[in-house]
């Protein structure tokens, strides 16, 4: 129904009618264009980013025994965001420079968590919480000195404030089908994965006893998580909220066991961020929010109660 309601709905009212014809290839030439080059990749991006996040805080949110888990824990986002503003300032011209700079960002950080965390000693789950704070806090940075250094952002404001609040944006259809096939390849190894990081639910050591190699879960948890938020800051910049709100929400319908969660996460984060895409397009219409302004103006508030309630806080 949310796709339904991404693609009927927006600056331009279509009929339901015309909207289907559209989809069909019938119609008339301006539903055509409207339906099918405009809001139809766009409502598909939305939902690989909302999908993508929520499996990505899933996984996290398993592996590391944590509520707050999200993508923005392992410097994963982060590093896709510093990729992104990068290539904006170098050559915002190229259209596949961002996706492919975000993707090498987000990698390339939680090869930097990674080996942070190695250091010493065996990886653990409290080394790589620490490392992505501290390559969060320096991704961070490092940002802010390349907006306030390069002259060339402020020819492409719109395009920087997409990554930093997040904006849903299609910029080439080949883009839009890269990040399908990664989004793909990384939820088929979620799924792979799933059963082993139910192992954790009662610690690191007793998965270990039951036979996980928890280096090597951690790893490839930590490489599917830089492939889904890679792919998901190269389609909408930062999104706050929906990997860390949809998983904290369907562990509460569905329990713990991950292979349902993460299908459940996928089906729930797609559809709330193309509702929440929808919102930024028509609530200040026809100017547009960011749509990282309403997960996260939506987000914290609901996410709060969820904790409260949790805690069972009494004021």
């Amino acid at each position: 129904m949310s796709v339904v309601a991404g693609i009927l709905f927006g600056t331009v009212p279509l009929p339901f009618a015309g909207t289907i014809d559209a989809l069909l290839g019938r119609g008339d030439a301006t539903t055509l264009t409207i339906v099918r080059d405009l809001r139809l990749p766009r409502v598909v991006a939305a939902a690989l980013v909302g999908g993508a996040l929520a499996v990505a805080g899933a996984l996290l949110q398993g592996l590391l025994r944590n509520p707050l888990a999200d993508p923005f824990v392992t410097g994963a986002s982060a590093g896709g965001a510093l990729g992104a503003v990068a290539a904006v300032a170098l050559a915002s011209s190229v259209p596949t420079l961002v996706p492919i700079a975000s993707f090498a960002g987000a990698l390339l950080s939680v090869a930097l968590v990674w080996r942070m965390a190695r250091i010493g000693g065996p990886t653990t789950i409290l080394t790589v919480l620490l490392a992505g704070v501290v390559l969060t806090s320096f991704a961070g940075a490092v940002v802010t000195l390349v907006v306030v250094a390069s002259d060339r952002l402020s020819l492409h404001l719109r395009a920087l404030l997409d990554v930093l609040v997040g904006g849903v944006s299609v910029r080439d259809g080949a883009e839009l089908a890269a990040a399908g096939v990664v989004v793909a390849v990384a939820l088929a190894g979620a799924l792979a994965l799933a059963p082993r990081v139910d192992a954790y639910a009662f610690g690191e050591e007793t998965a270990s006893t039951l036979g996980v190699d928890t280096e090597r879960v951690t790893a490839g948890v930590l490489v599917i998580t830089a492939l889904l938020a890679g792919a998901a800051v190269a389609l909408a910049g930062l999104v706050a909220f929906v990997g860390l709100v949809v998983p904290h929400a369907m562990r509460g319908l569905l329990g713990a066991r991950h292979r349902p969660l993460i299908v459940a996460c996928f089906l729930a984060g797609a559809a709330v961020l193309v509702l929440a895409d929808l919102g930024a397009r028509t609530a200040l219409a026809p100017a547009e929010l960011p749509v990282g302004v309403l997960t996260g103006a939506i987000g914290g508030p609901f996410f709060l109660l969820l904790l409260v309630r949790s805690r069972r806080i009494v004021p």
